[in-house]
């Protein structure tokens, strides 16, 4: 549950500093810029995750074991939801986080756990208990609580919500498919991860890109652009540590408790943009009341009493 946690309030550190670079002047500057910033950004934040997961890796000295777990089934099953979960599921929260803000892009791609948790339960028979699932919906009340705060600025709703809708189904489903292969010895939650990154940032660099016509301006972004591609590898950082911790919990409370409790890092971006950001729009009566529920009721959906007990 700890490791849930975590994964959530870096996860939160992530999303809001990946908006402060979707906000830079290289992605707004032109309408092509506009359009191929959530394709471009996604490549770009996966590359730099997949070089901070190799660090990681090569450290511990367990690189070597990367290519004997690239030869299993469950390596493979783990690159199958490498291509599910970053291009189909990270693009969705890029183009939420750039419509609808970083802290209701958080919110609204928060609902991958109710997806998740069905199919977690159909394809890894997850039992959910019913008070589970109230902690759950109560805490989903609260996500969408927070998607209606006033004062928030959103861009355009409904590629905000085609982008939630990609996230959600896209998360959901490698999550289900990760839990699985984590249970193979020869793949662990360090070498999933490594996979993973790697996988998803090798399909955007030779399908998705050269299909958007992005290379040029992706290349173009390493010339005189401040402090855009920093900004960009310290929010891959944040997100590699994410999904450390995040697969750890996979692996050892399964799928569903581990979605339940990510969905936490939805409260801790807005309160980490009230705290660091001074994001006074969000200190109102509803944003601080739906932030609590999400939090509270989270951690709750990711815990069995009789454990808690225990």
């Amino acid at each position: 549950m700890v490791a849930g946690i975590i994964a959530g309030i870096t996860w939160a550190v992530e999303t809001i500093i990946l908006g402060i670079a979707l906000a830079m002047t290289p992605f707004v500057s032109t309408e092509q810029a506009v359009l191929l910033a959530p394709f471009v950004s996604t490549f770009l934040h996966d590359a730099f995750s997949a070089i901070w997961a190799c660090i990681f890796n090569g450290a511990r000295g367990k690189l070597p074991a990367l290519v004997r777990a690239l030869k299993t089934r469950s390596g493979k099953f783990v690159i199958l939801a490498a291509i599910i979960g970053g291009p189909v599921g990270m693009t969705g929260y890029v183009l939420s986080v750039a419509n609808m803000g970083a802290s209701i892009g958080a919110v609204a791609s928060a609902i991958f756990p109710a997806i998740g948790a069905v199919l977690a339960y159909i394809f890894l028979k997850e039992k959910m208990q019913w008070y589970r699932w109230v902690f759950l919906i109560l805490s989903l009340l609260g996500v969408y609580g927070l998607s209606y705060s006033p004062d928030i600025n959103i861009t355009n709703f409904w590629l905000g919500f085609a982008g939630t809708l990609m996230c959600a189904f896209g998360w959901g489903i490698e999550a289900v498919i990760i839990a699985k292969s984590v249970q193979d010895e020869a793949v662990t939650d360090e070498l999933a991860l490594q996979i993973r990154q790697t996988t998803s940032a090798l399909t955007y660099g030779i399908v998705i890109l050269p299909i958007m016509k992005g290379w040029g301006f992706t290349v173009s972004l390493f010339k005189g652009t401040g402090m855009l591609i920093p900004t960009i590898a310290i929010a891959a950082l944040f997100a590699t540590a994410s999904y450390l911790f995040y697969y750890r919990a996979i692996s050892q409370i399964g799928a569903s408790k581990s979605m339940a409790l990510n969905i936490t890092y939805s409260a801790w971006a807005v309160v980490i943009s009230i705290i660091f950001l001074r994001d006074t729009s969000l200190l109102n009566p509803v944003t601080i009341i739906c932030t609590i529920l999400v939090l509270v009721f989270g951690i709750l959906a990711g815990a069995d009493y009789k454990d808690l007990i225990k």
